[in-house]
């Protein structure tokens, strides 16, 4: 009848002919240790005994979790990120990733302490995470540390990342999804950035906002690309 709603076709699943055995799953990372056992303190009894599952790069394979992250702190850049977190954000846990992928210095949540790890893939143990309850606390603390405020958002104000010249000590500020950046973070702003786009939406998510920004600071002060 016209008007009913057409059901969708389902989806067809692929199954092994009779007889046959199914692919095995890819396994994730290494197995126990081969040969002779390597001597230091950051090696990880355990995991050379039992094998290294985790989402790590080959470099830390095997090593303890704390011999990983003191690796990292000493060679972390410049930059922080933060996202406000009012709404229980989804994509908070992705921009930790990526922040732990770029090398942030810190990460810093911004309301709500609780957020929501599923899109971290575990990498907020090798990140460190700061909690701030509210925007005044977070831009005390950053006036104390001497890092400019650089909000990424779309204002009338806002100025293109592409041409701006980020400063090597800063912090990128990222809004809740939807309604963005406050007006409190806006206001205590060095500059607040817009990415340039050319299709029909108005805006990309956070999470991909937060990779842009972070691989734009990494092409300036770690590839000295000029803006």
């Amino acid at each position: 009848m016209p008007g009913n709603p057409v059901e969708p076709l389902p989806i067809p699943v692929e199954e092994p002919a009779p007889g046959e055995a199914p692919e095995p799953k890819a396994e994730v990372g290494v197995g126990p240790w081969d040969g002779e056992l390597p001597a230091g303190d950051h090696w990880d009894p355990e995991l050379l005994a039992d094998g290294d599952r985790r989402n790590v790069v080959d470099q830390y394979r095997y090593w303890k979790h704390d011999a990983i992250v003191a690796d990292l702190d000493s060679k972390r850049h410049n930059f922080h990120i933060a996202i406000e977190n009012w709404q229980h954000d989804l994509n908070i846990g992705t921009v930790v990733r990526t922040a732990n992928a770029f090398l942030a210095k810190e990460v810093h949540i911004i309301g709500r302490r609780r957020w929501n790890r599923r899109g971290a893939m575990v990498t907020d143990r090798y990140q460190h995470v700061r909690h701030h309850p509210t925007v005044e606390d977070f831009v005390v603390w950053a006036q104390g540390e001497g890092l400019a405020i650089i909000g990424i958002d779309i204002f009338p104000d806002s100025v293109p990342l592409e041409t701006y010249e980020l400063p090597k000590d800063c912090v990128l500020v990222f809004g809740q999804e939807g309604p963005g950046l406050t007006p409190e973070v806006h206001e205590a702003a060095l500059a607040t950035l817009s990415i340039e786009q050319f299709g029909s939406t108005r805006s990309i998510n956070a999470a991909s906002a937060a990779a842009i920004a972070m691989h734009a600071w990494i092409r300036r002060h770690v590839f000295s690309q000029p803006v």
